[in-house]
């Protein structure tokens, strides 16, 4: 499944670097690019949400997800224009990604099953759901945004597979 996702994530990266400018449709201007980039903070402040929803019901899952949480945190920053998010980990000042994952778990938290095991499930087919999104939306997206989409979607990829697997430490 890696494989798979790597290699697609791969091959649109490549598309995407290639200067096709002929072929690639047209893709509306300013605004579907913001759209784009707004699309893509939004669905990683979603994940930010719903992994600190995860380890707020499953506390012992913390530094597992901590490493994926913080790369999704760094997605939502470099989606909104930001080279790096101020405070992906929590600690130090709050980056915007964290207030806007604390607002949106204020709103409606998203719910998460009470096996971990469950849990981790929900979180993978979550990243999956996002994944696929972002590989679908290489398509109309410009060169430069294709980039950072085919990027973030093989990252989402790993996520995946590192969520499915079993306890790392065994």
């Amino acid at each position: 499944m890696l494989l798979g996702g790597g290699a697609l994530g791969a091959l649109a990266l490549l598309s995407g670097c290639s200067d096709d400018s002929e072929t690639r449709p047209d893709t509306g201007g300013g605004a579907s690019v913001a759209k784009l980039r707004a699309t893509g903070a939004r669905d990683s402040t979603a994940l930010l949400t719903r992994y600190d929803a995860t380890v707020d019901a499953h506390p012992a899952l913390a530094k597992r997800l901590a490493p994926l949480r913080a790369e999704t945190a760094r997605h939502a920053a470099a989606f909104r224009g930001h080279e790096r998010s101020a405070s992906p980990t929590g600690s130090g000042a709050p980056s915007a990604s964290a207030s806007a994952s604390a607002s949106a778990r204020r709103e409606r938290p998203p719910a998460v099953p009470k096996d971990e095991k469950q849990a981790l499930a929900a979180l993978a087919q979550a990243e999956r759901h996002i994944a696929d999104a972002r590989t679908t939306a290489l398509v109309t997206a410009p060169p430069e945004l294709a980039r950072l989409l085919a990027s973030v979607a093989a990252c989402g990829a790993a996520h995946v597979y590192l969520l499915a697997q079993g306890d790392p430490g065994s």
